[in-house]
């Protein structure tokens, strides 16, 4: 059972704001540390971020604007707790208390992603699908379902009706779809509006390219501080992590499918 939504579902624009707000610090700094909470709907943006980097209201402004259309942005900018700063004075360490879990996609989660990819090239619009065995759920927003049925005869098609969807349907939060960017590999941590030193991001990255790798599930944990996981030095998970978002394009498109891509 999996369910996975495309890059316009309300939560996933979130996560996209919150990884182009990330994108910018790296380009300010190769090392910068920030954490980006978004909330969005209904014509507005509110924008928490903590950072030791500052972004402009027209930097952040121009992100919203560019993924989500023209919104009043309520942005807020602090910076980051001094104690979690001093974490990192002499070097990236581990920058967060957790656990963490990586799983080996399956047949059925490559299956429904390619079908969501599928479906957002040629339409667009905020989408959410399910696959449970031979059930599958689509909800795809700005399209008929009587063309849907056409290439997807057997599916469960928008089960109330055609559907506008977006974020005057719906509000969007960040790292609220971890489900379905991570499959079975979920645990507590969001991926997305966060630095690489966050374990949230780089444990988790390390984790998930293990297990696809040696085809078995992988379990970690570790403690803020920590300047070690699963015996390797915490900043060559860091590095591990970095060239993975680097090849994918950035922050900003890791959140468009999370890690199932």
């Amino acid at each position: 059972m999996f369910e996975k939504v495309n890059p316009a579902h309300p939560d996933k624009v979130a996560d996209r704001i919150a990884g182009a707000l990330v994108d910018l610090a790296y380009q300010k700094e190769n090392n910068p540390k920030i954490a980006v909470e978004v909330l969005i709907g209904h014509g507005i943006c509110h924008i928490i971020t903590e950072t030791s980097v500052a972004l402009s209201p027209d930097e952040v402004e121009s992100a919203v604007s560019r993924i989500a259309g023209n919104l009043l942005v309520e942005y807020r900018e602090v910076s980051q707790d001094e104690h979690l700063a001093d974490n990192q004075i002499d070097g990236i360490h581990c920058g967060d208390n957790g656990i963490f879990k990586g799983v080996p996609v399956t047949e059925e989660q490559k299956k429904l992603t390619a079908i969501s990819k599928q479906l957002y090239d040629t339409y667009g619009s905020d989408g959410k699908y399910i696959l449970d065995g031979d059930r599958l759920i689509l909800c795809q927003s700005n399209a008929k379902t009587i063309n849907l049925r056409e290439v997807f005869p057997d599916a469960e098609i928008n089960p109330l009706g055609d559907w506008t969807g977006g974020t005057d349907v719906d509000s969007g939060a960040t790292n609220r779809k971890l489900g379905s960017d991570m499959g079975d590999s979920v645990t507590g941590g969001g991926l997305h509006g966060k630095d690489l030193s966050k374990a949230d991001v780089s444990v988790n990255i390390y984790a998930w390219l293990k297990a696809q790798e040696t085809g078995v599930p992988v379990e970690l944990v570790c403690a803020i501080g920590d300047d070690a996981v699963d015996g390797i030095p915490y900043e060559k998970i860091v590095e591990t992590a970095r060239a993975f978002i680097d090849r994918i394009g950035g922050f900003e498109k890791f959140a468009e499918w999370g890690l199932i891509c």
